[in-house]
């Protein structure tokens, strides 16, 4: 009894974070993509963030139909929900990861040739690093899905035993594989994240250190934005690696009985996911500027 109040009482928490991800998520697309249509032209990193707003908005209505399908064993072929979920997911980890990487190509200072190569370049590669990012995700959903129909026609053969070794050795490696395959597609991006933000919060930290001791009795300014900047990509990092945990121990299926702790897990998960995409927001003057501006309508209505 006790159980299924807490699954009600986290299903409802779910469905909230899912109205205001779709929401966010709506609102990136909306505001860029007017401003793509308006000026025929998008900045490299709007680019990024419109890709990942309808990125998030497919990754929501999938997860959402395949739970619900899942949960109340509804007649009707959910699991393809979850292959589109697993797409999205995988694009989502290599969007978030391209954005690192941009911002820490472009940030950076160092002198090194292959660094001014890369800063003068990066700006030309966004669209070609999208489609790469695009089609990645597709390759291995499509291994995803081929591996999850030839499991579903061994279980389904009748020609064989349902004890047979050698088929339970075949499914049971492909169920490796799968995993694996999931776990190697998403710890890939993670890493370029992880390195990107590392590096570009120490080439922040230096150079707040260097302007510190430059200005020593001087109040400035910058400092502290580098200081509002080093807490955000702290925060950004944080935030990102407890996200990639839960879909990692979520793969794994380990830990936790799944079953009874589900809905309460996609609410930890989804929860990450919408004070990321919150931080995202606000990180672009441009939506930063349209939140403000519907705060102050609200307040004046």
């Amino acid at each position: 009894m006790i159980t299924s109040q807490l699954s009600v009482f986290f299903m409802l928490i779910y469905m909230l974070e899912f109205l205001t991800i779709t929401g966010q998520s709506s609102l990136i697309v909306i505001v860029l993509g007017r401003e793509w249509v308006q000026t025929q032209r998008l900045p490299p990193v709007d680019m990024i963030l419109t890709s990942l707003g309808i990125c998030r908005f497919c990754q929501l209505w999938s997860s959402m139909l395949h739970n619900f399908g899942s949960h109340f064993h509804l007649n009707y072929n959910f699991w393809c929900f979850g292959i589109i979920w697993q797409f999205t997911n995988i694009l989502s980890f290599w969007l978030t990861s391209l954005l690192a990487v941009f911002y820490c190509v472009k940030v950076s200072f160092f002198s090194h040739p292959i660094f001014l190569w890369m800063k003068w370049r990066i700006v030309r590669w966004v669209p070609r690093l999208l489609l790469g990012s695009l089609l990645v995700s597709c390759v291995s959903t499509i291994f995803s899905a081929t591996s999850y129909y030839i499991i579903i026609q061994f279980i389904s053969m009748k020609d064989f035993p349902r004890n047979s070794t050698m088929l339970e050795r075949l499914e049971a490696f492909l169920w490796d594989f799968s995993t694996l395959r999931q776990v190697v597609v998403l710890v890939i991006p993670f890493l370029l994240f992880l390195a990107s933000t590392v590096l570009l919060m120490a080439l922040l930290s230096r150079h707040l250190k260097q302007m510190k001791d430059l200005h020593t009795g001087h109040p400035i300014s910058s400092p502290e934005a580098h200081s509002a900047a080093l807490r955000s990509l702290g925060i950004f990092l944080i935030l990102f690696t407890f996200y990639f945990l839960t879909v990692l121990v979520s793969i794994l299926d380990v830990l936790f009985n799944k079953e009874s702790w589900f809905w309460a897990w996609e609410a930890i998960i989804y929860a990450l996911v919408s004070i990321h995409s919150t931080l995202l927001m606000l990180s672009s003057a441009k939506l930063k500027r349209v939140l403000k501006a519907r705060c102050w309508s609200l307040e004046a209505a």
